[in-house]
Protein backbone atom coordinates (compact mmCIF):
# COMPACT_ATOMS: atom_id res chain seq x y z
CA UNK A 1 0.00 0.00 0.00
CA UNK A 2 1.27 3.31 -0.46
CA UNK A 3 2.03 5.71 1.84
CA UNK A 4 0.95 9.18 2.96
CA UNK A 5 4.53 10.42 2.97
CA UNK A 6 5.03 9.11 -0.67
CA UNK A 7 1.60 10.47 -1.62
CA UNK A 8 2.19 13.66 -0.67
CA UNK A 9 6.40 13.87 -2.17
CA UNK A 10 5.27 13.57 -5.51
CA UNK A 11 2.24 16.28 -5.14
CA UNK A 12 4.72 18.42 -4.12
CA UNK A 13 7.39 17.48 -6.98
CA UNK A 14 3.99 17.77 -9.21
CA UNK A 15 3.12 21.17 -8.50
CA UNK A 16 6.79 22.40 -8.34
CA UNK A 17 7.41 20.90 -11.51
CA UNK A 18 4.19 22.04 -13.55
CA UNK A 19 4.30 25.77 -12.48
CA UNK A 20 7.69 25.81 -13.52
CA UNK A 21 8.29 26.97 -17.22
CA UNK A 22 9.02 25.19 -19.64
CA UNK A 23 8.45 23.89 -22.84
CA UNK A 24 4.75 22.22 -22.37
CA UNK A 25 4.00 25.41 -20.77
CA UNK A 26 5.10 27.70 -23.68
CA UNK A 27 3.63 25.54 -26.37
CA UNK A 28 0.21 25.36 -24.29
CA UNK A 29 0.32 29.20 -23.84
CA UNK A 30 0.93 30.22 -27.43
CA UNK A 31 -1.97 27.98 -28.75
CA UNK A 32 -4.09 28.93 -26.19
CA UNK A 33 -3.59 32.55 -27.28
CA UNK A 34 -2.93 32.42 -30.98
CA UNK A 35 -5.75 29.55 -32.07
CA UNK A 36 -8.43 29.57 -29.13
CA UNK A 37 -8.69 27.63 -25.65
CA UNK A 38 -10.01 24.03 -27.97
CA UNK A 39 -6.96 24.09 -29.47
CA UNK A 40 -4.84 24.36 -25.81
CA UNK A 41 -7.05 21.49 -24.80
CA UNK A 42 -6.50 19.26 -27.57
CA UNK A 43 -2.70 20.37 -27.40
CA UNK A 44 -3.53 19.17 -24.01
CA UNK A 45 -4.54 15.85 -24.77
CA UNK A 46 -1.18 15.38 -27.01
CA UNK A 47 0.68 16.33 -23.31
CA UNK A 48 -0.96 13.78 -21.56
CA UNK A 49 -0.60 11.00 -23.69
CA UNK A 50 3.02 11.76 -23.82
CA UNK A 51 2.86 11.56 -20.23
CA UNK A 52 1.52 7.95 -20.11
CA UNK A 53 4.30 6.90 -22.97
CA UNK A 54 7.21 8.36 -20.28
CA UNK A 55 4.93 6.64 -17.26
CA UNK A 56 4.94 3.62 -18.98
CA UNK A 57 8.35 3.30 -20.11
CA UNK A 58 9.71 4.22 -16.90
CA UNK A 59 7.77 1.59 -15.15
CA UNK A 60 8.87 -1.05 -17.63
CA UNK A 61 12.49 -0.52 -17.00
CA UNK A 62 13.63 2.71 -18.95
CA UNK A 63 15.73 3.76 -16.06
CA UNK A 64 17.56 0.30 -16.24
CA UNK A 65 18.74 0.96 -19.71
CA UNK A 66 19.85 4.36 -18.93
CA UNK A 67 22.03 2.39 -15.75
CA UNK A 68 23.53 0.20 -18.40
CA UNK A 69 24.00 2.67 -20.82
CA UNK A 70 25.22 6.05 -19.30
CA UNK A 71 26.31 7.02 -22.09
CA UNK A 72 23.07 6.91 -23.34
CA UNK A 73 21.68 9.07 -20.15
CA UNK A 74 24.03 11.50 -21.27
CA UNK A 75 23.32 12.29 -24.45
CA UNK A 76 19.25 12.83 -23.37
CA UNK A 77 20.53 15.26 -20.51
CA UNK A 78 22.23 17.16 -22.87
CA UNK A 79 20.12 17.15 -25.44
CA UNK A 80 17.73 18.20 -22.98
CA UNK A 81 19.72 20.86 -21.41
CA UNK A 82 20.36 22.57 -24.86
CA UNK A 83 16.61 22.55 -25.79
CA UNK A 84 16.22 24.38 -22.63
CA UNK A 85 19.11 26.19 -23.21
CA UNK A 86 17.82 27.74 -26.65
CA UNK A 87 14.26 28.66 -25.28
CA UNK A 88 16.00 30.44 -22.45
CA UNK A 89 18.05 32.65 -24.86
CA UNK A 90 14.77 33.15 -27.34
CA UNK A 91 13.25 34.71 -23.95
CA UNK A 92 15.92 36.53 -23.08
CA UNK A 93 17.87 37.61 -26.32
CA UNK A 94 17.48 41.67 -27.28
CA UNK A 95 14.18 41.75 -28.99
CA UNK A 96 12.71 38.44 -27.33
CA UNK A 97 9.44 37.93 -26.99
CA UNK A 98 7.39 36.72 -24.00
CA UNK A 99 5.27 33.63 -24.05
CA UNK A 100 2.01 36.04 -23.42
CA UNK A 101 2.96 37.80 -26.46
CA UNK A 102 -0.46 37.97 -28.89
CA UNK A 103 1.63 36.64 -32.12
CA UNK A 104 -0.05 35.97 -35.75
CA UNK A 105 0.49 32.19 -36.12
CA UNK A 106 -1.15 29.61 -38.67
CA UNK A 107 -3.96 27.97 -37.34
CA UNK A 108 -3.19 24.07 -37.32
CA UNK A 109 -5.79 21.24 -37.46
CA UNK A 110 -6.43 19.11 -34.51
CA UNK A 111 -4.42 16.15 -35.78
CA UNK A 112 -1.67 18.35 -35.56
CA UNK A 113 -2.11 20.72 -32.66
CA UNK A 114 -2.48 16.51 -30.84
CA UNK A 115 0.62 15.53 -32.29
CA UNK A 116 2.60 18.59 -31.51
CA UNK A 117 1.23 18.51 -27.92
CA UNK A 118 3.08 15.06 -27.95
CA UNK A 119 6.03 15.60 -29.35
CA UNK A 120 6.60 18.87 -27.09
CA UNK A 121 6.08 16.71 -24.02
CA UNK A 122 8.16 13.97 -25.11
CA UNK A 123 11.37 15.99 -25.85
CA UNK A 124 10.68 17.82 -22.71
CA UNK A 125 13.54 16.89 -20.01
CA UNK A 126 12.03 17.39 -16.96
CA UNK A 127 9.44 14.91 -17.83
CA UNK A 128 12.56 12.04 -18.46
CA UNK A 129 14.13 13.12 -15.69
CA UNK A 130 11.34 13.02 -13.05
CA UNK A 131 9.93 9.43 -14.10
CA UNK A 132 13.40 8.76 -14.17
CA UNK A 133 15.01 9.65 -11.17
CA UNK A 134 12.21 11.28 -9.00
CA UNK A 135 9.36 9.10 -8.90
CA UNK A 136 11.15 5.99 -8.24
CA UNK A 137 12.70 7.43 -4.96
CA UNK A 138 8.83 7.36 -3.65
CA UNK A 139 8.76 3.45 -4.40
CA UNK A 140 8.55 1.25 -1.37
CA UNK A 141 9.69 -2.46 -2.01
CA UNK A 142 8.66 -3.64 1.03
CA UNK A 143 5.26 -2.41 0.21
CA UNK A 144 4.49 -4.74 -2.23
CA UNK A 145 3.45 -3.93 -5.94
CA UNK A 146 6.09 -1.43 -7.31
CA UNK A 147 4.29 -1.74 -10.71
CA UNK A 148 1.35 -0.63 -8.97
CA UNK A 149 3.23 1.75 -6.80
CA UNK A 150 4.86 3.40 -10.03
CA UNK A 151 1.55 3.79 -12.10
CA UNK A 152 -0.61 5.11 -9.22
CA UNK A 153 2.24 7.46 -8.35
CA UNK A 154 2.58 8.87 -11.51
CA UNK A 155 -0.87 9.20 -11.93
CA UNK A 156 -1.25 11.17 -9.37
CA UNK A 157 1.64 13.48 -11.23
CA UNK A 158 -0.78 13.41 -14.16
CA UNK A 159 -3.46 14.32 -12.61
CA UNK A 160 -1.88 17.44 -10.99
CA UNK A 161 0.00 18.47 -14.39
CA UNK A 162 -3.41 18.37 -16.12
CA UNK A 163 -5.40 19.98 -14.43
CA UNK A 164 -2.68 23.03 -13.49
CA UNK A 165 -2.22 22.95 -17.37
CA UNK A 166 -6.01 23.33 -18.24
CA UNK A 167 -6.39 26.10 -16.11
CA UNK A 168 -3.28 28.16 -18.02
CA UNK A 169 -5.14 27.19 -21.16
CA UNK A 170 -8.54 28.65 -20.31
CA UNK A 171 -6.82 31.47 -18.38
CA UNK A 172 -3.77 32.16 -21.28
CA UNK A 173 -6.06 34.63 -23.43
CA UNK A 174 -6.94 36.76 -20.35
CA UNK A 175 -3.33 36.72 -19.05
CA UNK A 176 -2.14 37.85 -22.47
CA UNK A 177 -4.82 40.83 -22.50
CA UNK A 178 -3.96 41.51 -18.94
CA UNK A 179 0.05 41.76 -20.07
CA UNK A 180 -0.92 43.48 -23.20
CA UNK A 181 -1.54 46.94 -22.23
CA UNK A 182 1.52 46.40 -19.17
CA UNK A 183 4.94 46.25 -21.36
CA UNK A 184 6.74 46.81 -18.39
CA UNK A 185 4.96 43.50 -16.54
CA UNK A 186 5.43 41.45 -20.36
CA UNK A 187 8.96 42.11 -20.17
CA UNK A 188 9.82 40.87 -16.61
CA UNK A 189 7.84 38.07 -17.12
CA UNK A 190 9.91 37.22 -20.31
CA UNK A 191 13.06 38.11 -18.24
CA UNK A 192 11.72 35.66 -14.81
CA UNK A 193 11.12 32.61 -17.94
CA UNK A 194 14.24 33.09 -19.88
CA UNK A 195 16.50 33.32 -16.44
CA UNK A 196 14.19 30.27 -14.63
CA UNK A 197 14.68 27.65 -18.15
CA UNK A 198 18.68 28.95 -17.92
CA UNK A 199 18.70 27.92 -14.64
CA UNK A 200 16.99 24.53 -15.23
CA UNK A 201 19.54 24.25 -17.96
CA UNK A 202 22.09 24.73 -16.15
CA UNK A 203 21.35 22.33 -13.33
CA UNK A 204 20.02 19.43 -15.98
CA UNK A 205 23.71 19.87 -18.02
CA UNK A 206 25.67 19.41 -14.31
CA UNK A 207 23.32 16.44 -13.13
CA UNK A 208 25.23 13.43 -12.20
CA UNK A 209 23.39 10.14 -13.76
CA UNK A 210 21.37 7.71 -11.84
CA UNK A 211 22.54 5.68 -10.00
CA UNK A 212 21.72 2.06 -8.45
CA UNK A 213 21.09 3.29 -4.97
CA UNK A 214 18.66 5.87 -6.10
Amino acid sequence: MIGTNALLGVTVVSFGMVLTPGPNMMYLVSRSITQGRRAGTVSLAGVAVGFLVYLTAANLGLSLIFLAVPELYLAVKLAGAGYLGWLAWKALKPGGTSVFTQQELAPDSPRRLFSMGLLTNLLNPKVAIMYISLIPQFIDPAAGHTLLQGFVLGGVQIAISLGVNLAIVMAAGTIALFLAGRPTWLRVQRYVMGTVLGALAIKLATDRAPTAAA
